[in-house]
């Protein structure tokens, strides 16, 4: 009989996994809406049970964009960080334990609201929409949670300095303090929002608040959301992709720039979610979005990171030629396939990130279910098909089990079908935005200057891409389930990549985090104080800012 070999100690283990059971339970219950909701914006299926339509996408939008995402990410850098620097000591653990439960205890608390139809506000909770208080108070809990967690990766990385004076700190460390740096700046700004002026006006102490000031605080933190979804892809793409393809990482020092360069500008940018909202000087969503398109350099610097990676592991096995490499990729392996996929979707949602961020352009999609489809084609599909690649060597690893060829298909199957469905149901929104179709809306009637038939086959579209992106959760389900529970037990590889010996050692100034997070800060300051004051001091009567005490 086999023995059971796990990378991580046994109390890592059951720490790392407790996040693992939250993410997958949410990705059925998520998925399971997304579905419902193709299906009713069809207008071939009416909801059972008298369940909302806003109801469900609230459930999708949440769970998904939220729990799903954050209890991963955590789970998943905490054990790359564990791995590579040693482990955690028992007040590492400790803390980090503390942090799990305020995030369970505060996502079944909001969870409970919106299932019993109190919290029907949509992922953004925008007002005038109100939620219970309970809702509120919820996520509250939820990011400082992810706050605790956070600690435990600035302190590990901390004392991994102090023990090796003079040694380059571990690259997948410094990626998960980096993630976690921005993260914590930008959620200051949802817990704000949250807590001064969202739980006052939901316990009735005020009758108004400042509409737009919170929505201000929101996308302060929403757009830096969607980095802290796609830094924990590029710690794959970037430190464990090699490994699984059998080569070497390109460039320590590039991938280090590349998540400063992150760093400093994924939070100064939130007014390009709202460049058609009156109250904030042009001139100041002008500045956010020249800072917005600074994101485009660090993107291309990962792309060509990568495929230059590939290049060069494609040519030590004897390809030639500008595409010969392709040739050369493990492609019958689902832990290379399935992010690689992901890298893939990444280029025409960046594509679209650019026109969204663009005034001009922004004009046509802004609201349409074009922005939804974008969403789809980058979270839904770049990260998750990344977060799914690492799923594979992620779980068999610390639970001592293998992957094995059975599952390993059933991975390539997963890809498949998440892939195909994604391309169908994600096309279908893009094009349905171009005419006008609107986005947050169970609305599915022909509108504008549309053929009715082709309005109408958009609408079935997204319902067949839904229902094959449904069967792909439910494969994925069930690899997850073997893997934790049921593969047979061994030893899997924790594949993390080395550095190629032609790369330079990384400059010092990149561990200077009073440097880099004065910058950062600098930034914001710059980017956001005037237009704050402004805002607070042209409130209308009855909503200035915080004033409720």
């Amino acid at each position: 009989m086999a023995t059971s070999v796990k990378s991580l100690s046994n109390k890592e283990s059951k720490l790392i996994m407790a996040h693992m059971y939250v993410a997958f339970t949410a990705l059925f219950v998520g998925a399971t809406c997304g579905l419902l909701q193709t299906l009713e914006r069809s207008g071939k299926f009416t909801l059972p049970a008298g369940i909302g339509y806003y109801q469900i996408l609230t459930v999708h939008g949440v769970v998904l964009g939220l729990v799903l995402t954050t209890f991963f990410i955590l789970g998943f850098m905490l054990a790359a960080q564990s791995k590579t620097t040693g482990g955690l000591n028992k007040t590492e653990r400790t803390v980090a334990w503390i942090g799990f439960w305020l995030m369970l205890v505060g996502t079944l608390a909001a969870a409970t609201m919106i299932l019993l139809n109190e919290a029907t506000v949509l992922f953004t909770f925008y007002a005038p929409l109100q939620a219970h208080v309970v809702f509120y108070l919820g996520l509250a809990l939820v990011i400082v949670g992810t706050w605790f967690e956070g600690f435990v990766m600035f302190k590990r990385h901390a004392r991994f300095r102090k023990e090796n004076p003079g040694e380059r700190t571990p690259l997948l460390s410094y990626m998960a303090v980096i993630t976690m740096l921005m993260w914590q700046i930008a959620s200051i700004g949802v817990a704000v929002t949250v807590l001064f002026q969202m739980v006052p006006w939901a316990l009735g102490w005020v009758e108004t608040i400042d509409v737009l000031l919170s929505r201000t605080l929101f996308w302060y933190f929403g757009h830096p959301l969607v980095y802290f979804w796609l830094l924990p892809a590029y710690m794959m793409w970037y430190a464990i992709m090699p490994k699984i393809i059998g080569g070497k990482i390109f460039s320590d020092s590039l991938a280090r720039f590349t998540f400063i360069l992150l760093l400093l500008f994924s939070i100064p940018v939130g007014f390009h979610h709202q460049l058609t909202e009156p109250g904030i000087d042009p001139f100041w969503k002008f500045i956010q979005v020249i800072l917005t398109m600074v994101v485009v350099i660090p993107s291309m610097m990962t792309a060509f990171s990568m495929f230059a990676t590939f290049e060069a592991r494609g040519r030590e096995l004897g390809a030639k030629g500008l595409f010969g490499w392709l040739k050369k990729m493990p492609w019958k392996d689902a832990r290379f396939l399935a992010p690689f996929i992901g890298m893939l979707f990444f280029i025409p949602g960046g594509a679209g990130g650019i026109i969204n961020a663009s005034n001009q352009m922004n004009q046509v999609v802004h609201n349409t279910i074009w922005v939804t489809g974008h969403f789809h084609l980058t979270v839904a599909s770049a990260v998750m098909l990344t977060f799914f690649g690492i799923t594979y060597w992620l779980v068999p690893s610390i639970t001592g089990r293998t992957f094995t060829k059975t599952m390993n298909k059933l991975g390539i199957l997963q890809t498949i079908l998440w892939t195909v469905g994604m391309l169908i149901m994600s096309t279908a929104m893009h094009w349905q935005g171009l005419l006008g179709g609107p986005r947050r809306s169970a609305y599915s009637e022909y509108v504008g200057n549309a053929d009715t038939a082709a309005w109408g086959s958009y609408q079935i579209a997204q319902a067949v891409g839904g229902s094959i992106l449904f069967l792909g959760m439910i494969v994925m389900i069930i690899i997850f389930v073997n893997l934790a529970f049921f593969a047979p037990k061994g030893k899997e590889e924790f594949p993390i990549a080395v550095v190629s010996n032609k790369a330079a050692l990384p400059p010092k100034v990149f561990e200077n985090w009073k440097l880099w997070i004065g910058v950062t800060l600098a930034l914001i300051l710059f980017a956001y104080t005037i237009p704050l004051i402004d805002i607070i001091q042209s409130a209308p009567p009855g909503a200035k800012g915080f004033k409720f005490w």
